[in-house]
């Protein structure tokens, strides 16, 4: 008769928040989103399990000087309904950077993070301003350079 003594560790979530610090100014809109979304999933971590929260929050700095390459500046386009007939609202990629500028980093993290629950909780852990200036200064922010 063989008993098996082998349990699986799960290792619990540490409480002690990383905040990171990420200036988007002059960076690729794709490639600083899907190193947010990496972070956020908490991939960079030796413990990462797909379904737990990390314990990591991201502060994005700069948001108004993203950049994209190509035509995308004239042809992405950003589509609103509010589900009424003819109130589909359609604007480019110059519009949203005028007047929202944290959306438009925003809205491609949130396509890059789980379509479930999860990806709610980690899309809360996302500050995204449009200046150098942010509120979350006495957490200690790691700093990132993206390159």
């Amino acid at each position: 008769m063989f008993i098996n003594n082998n349990k699986t560790y799960i290792k619990k979530v540490s409480y002690q928040k990383n905040w990171y610090v990420i200036n988007a100014k002059n960076q690729n809109l794709g490639r600083i989103s899907s190193k947010i979304a990496y972070i956020l999933k908490g991939k960079n971590d030796v413990t990462y399990l797909p379904y737990q929260e990390s314990n990591t929050n991201i502060i994005i700095i700069n948001s108004k000087y993203i950049s994209v390459t190509g035509k995308k500046q004239k042809e992405k386009t950003y589509k609103k309904h509010s589900g009424k007939p003819g109130s589909l609202k359609i604007n480019t990629f110059n519009d949203v950077q005028k007047k929202m500028p944290n959306k438009i980093i925003q809205h491609a993290v949130k396509g890059m993070l789980p379509k479930n629950s999860l990806g709610r909780k980690l899309l809360k852990k996302l500050k995204v301003y449009s200046d150098n200036k942010h509120p979350h200064n006495s957490q200690k922010p790691i700093h990132l350079t993206t390159n």
